[in-house]
């Protein structure tokens, strides 16, 4: 019967235990740390604790900064929704009252056009300031200016008054020969230029009502540089400043043949929103 031999108990050193794994390839800075006081089973319970606690941590920063902010955004966007809905149909409203009750300001207000007097000649009609403040239109000057001169009024009762601020001296070169062209064409055309921008545009309309020429003037028409107004617009606008002395503004709206229509027919069938084209 063969004799079993009980194992021997040994006591290894920190420099055997070195020794062995250097012998068998394995780093001794490997081995030591893995016998020295169980650090890699504390690296394992700290993975652990912290794979456990970030979805905690997201979790408390859901219900704690998330969800007001999106709660907020929420309740801030039904409420301008409402608003917007509120407004839309109060215009709507607007335009079937004036429908109905033929409130158009043809019905509402005098607008009889001006008829040249005989013996005064065209002094019956007001003298008008056309302003046109400007910023680098190297695109649309031309158009702007041209559409300006060819206004369907007296000559010597409109003042053109071209406003440049622009800061390119090519473009404004190009605007003061423009002025100067329909100028030798008999037209009173000022080009007016400043040494800075203060206020922008309102600094520049302000700044042209300043010239001695302007207290000429019964009636002032402001233009955007890319609007472009109908040869009969002063002719219908100026009498019901005239006729009407209750009125201290007019304001038309700038319609295309095509591009708005198209845009606004579209929007409203989707049930978008859209807003005002250009004004003037």
């Amino acid at each position: 019967m063969a004799r079993v031999t009980p194992p021997i108990p040994h006591s290894l050193s920190s420099s055997s235990v070195a020794s062995a794994a250097a012998g068998d390839g394995v780093p001794s800075w490997v081995v030591l740390g893995f016998f020295s006081g169980g650090g890699a089973e504390r690296a394992m319970r700290w993975a652990g604790g912290v794979a456990e606690r970030v979805p905690q941590a997201w979790r408390w920063v859901r219900v704690a900064a998330v969800v007001p902010v999106m709660k907020l955004a929420i309740f801030l966007s039904l409420a301008m929704t409402l608003m917007i809905l509120a407004e839309k149909l109060a215009m709507g409203a607007v335009c079937l009252a004036v429908k109905a009750f033929r409130l158009k300001p043809e019905r509402r207000y005098r607008w009889e056009p001006i008829t040249p007097d005989l013996e005064a000649g065209d002094s019956a009609y007001p003298m008008v300031l056309v302003q046109i403040p400007m910023y680098n239109e190297s695109e649309v000057y031309k158009l702007s200016i041209g559409a300006a001169c060819g206004l369907d009024w007296p000559t010597k009762r409109m003042i053109i008054q071209v406003l440049d601020d622009s800061t390119d001296p090519v473009v404004k070169d190009l605007v003061e020969t423009e002025c100067n062209k329909w100028k030798s064409k008999g037209l009173n055309i000022h080009y007016e230029v400043r040494d800075n921008r203060k206020g922008y545009k309102a600094g520049a309309l302000m700044e042209g009502m300043k010239h001695a020429y302007v207290r000429e003037c019964d009636y002032i028409a402001m233009f955007d540089a890319d609007f472009q107004p109908e040869s009969d617009f002063l002719a219908r606008t100026i009498p019901f400043l005239l006729h009407n002395p209750d009125i201290a503004l007019v304001q038309a709206r700038w319609k295309f043949d095509y591009h708005f229509k198209i845009e606004q027919e579209a929007g409203s069938s989707t049930f978008a929103f859209f807003g005002f084209n250009g004004t003037a």
